[in-house]
């Protein structure tokens, strides 16, 4: 066997590195008409820097191995800045352990390059064990709010149990995604949150809150639904009371749990909001996306509610360390109407899914909800194959 040397083994490594982040991402040849998936994941953990993983002195690492390894970069907040797009994802090392790095792209579909250190998020005097699922927010007070979950071990779990643990929503706000102020965690009457998005407006002078109370770290028991609270200080952020506005349902997409994704769309008819639901079946728990609208007003108050799920895992995005989920808690509205929805899949990668805002508004309004039962959801369809049919024989 030929032996290379470090340097031939560097340049190796990266020349593939740059071949890989650098990949044109193709459209797939189907789309449904709401929107266009690609080819290519946007980020892996392949996607990282070398200079991350590898000690890159010869002298101390003079077989050019891997020292801190990554497993999986998913998850992504997502935000427009100075003309490019910016994603906050979820990495994970081969420690099973999680932090945020950004990534960059100028058109938001391929070659986005990482920035050259991860971000450095402050602790509060309760360090955290693990963060993830950043969702960024350009809030009208001036300030780019990150808020993610904080997972720390429950202090009630009887001896021998390490898998118990507590999560509760991060706050940390920024003017440039590099210097981040860490505020105090969300307090709320519920033993567990998880999902919490900032809307990016204040409603009656306050700081809203998209929720998901629950009882148990992955359960959600008694609890679950997407609820939605106010907050008087950011600075001091404390909740009294949590009202559900879309609530678990069962057999549907949404009978095991749900939560908010990224924070809302503003549009003229409404709010866009994207979340995710779960289900229990053979294989486990599945994980898809959908849509709905809230009031312009009331942004507590769903006004459209499209039956189904928005987005499934198809193909290898059914395949990965926590199997058959789509994830998503990142998108992009341009002021020129394109839609970036930044998804993950099976907690392992990243991708990009386009559209426009105006095909998300005739989505969700035009798409008729959830009769509930079989027989109303034939009936549902046998309305749309009787308009179509008598169509296409005047044609």
């Amino acid at each position: 066997m030929q032996v290379e040397s470090f340097a031939e083994r560097l340049a190796r490594l990266t020349r593939d590195h740059e071949a890989y982040i650098e990949r044109r991402n193709t459209p797939l040849p189907w789309h449904n008409g709401i929107y266009q998936r690609y080819a290519h994941p946007v980020l892996t953990a392949g996607h990282t820097p070398l200079f991350w993983r590898y000690d890159l002195d010869p002298q101390r690492n003079p077989f050019l191995m891997e020292r801190l390894g990554i497993n999986a970069a998913f998850n992504a907040g997502a935000i427009e800045l100075d003309g490019k797009i910016l994603v906050m994802a979820r990495v994970e090392g081969w420690d099973r352990k999680s932090f945020f790095a950004v990534a960059e792209s100028a058109n938001g579909i391929d070659n986005f390059h990482f920035w050259d250190y991860p971000v450095v998020m402050p602790e509060t005097e309760d360090p955290d064990i693990n963060v993830y699922d950043m969702r960024l927010v350009r809030h009208e007070d001036g300030w780019i709010y990150g808020v993610f979950c904080t997972e720390r071990k429950d202090p009630d779990a009887p001896p021998g149990d390490l898998s118990s643990a507590v999560a509760q929503a991060g706050i940390a706000r920024t003017r440039d995604l590099v210097k981040w102020e860490r505020l105090p965690d969300l307090k709320s009457r519920s033993p567990q949150q998880r999902n919490v998005v900032l809307h990016p407006e204040f409603v009656n002078g306050r700081y809203a809150f998209y929720t998901r109370p629950q009882d148990d770290f992955i359960s959600a028991g008694s609890g679950g639904g997407i609820g939605w609270a106010l907050c008087k200080d950011i600075t001091r952020p404390v909740i009294e009371e949590e009202s559900i506005i879309d609530q678990r349902l069962y057999h549907t997409i949404k009978e095991a749990k749900n939560g908010l994704g990224p924070a809302p769309i503003k549009t003229p008819y409404g709010w866009l909001q994207l979340a995710h639901g779960v289900r229990g079946c053979a294989a486990g728990l599945r994980y898809v996306l959908y849509l709905f609208m809230t009031d312009l007003d009331h942004p507590e108050k769903p006004v459209y509610t499209p039956g189904g799920y928005f987005i499934a895992p198809q193909a290898e995005e059914r395949v990965g360390d926590v199997s058959n989920v789509v994830f998503s808690n990142g998108w992009v509205a341009r002021a020129n109407g394109d839609v970036f929805i930044y998804y993950a899949s099976s907690d392992t990668r990243l991708h990009v899914a386009t559209t426009t805002v105006e095909r998300l508004v005739d989505y969700v309004r035009s798409t008729p909800p959830d009769p509930l039962r079989s027989a109303a959801c034939v009936a549902q369809r046998n309305e749309l194959i009787t308009r179509n049919l008598t169509l296409l024989r005047k044609r």
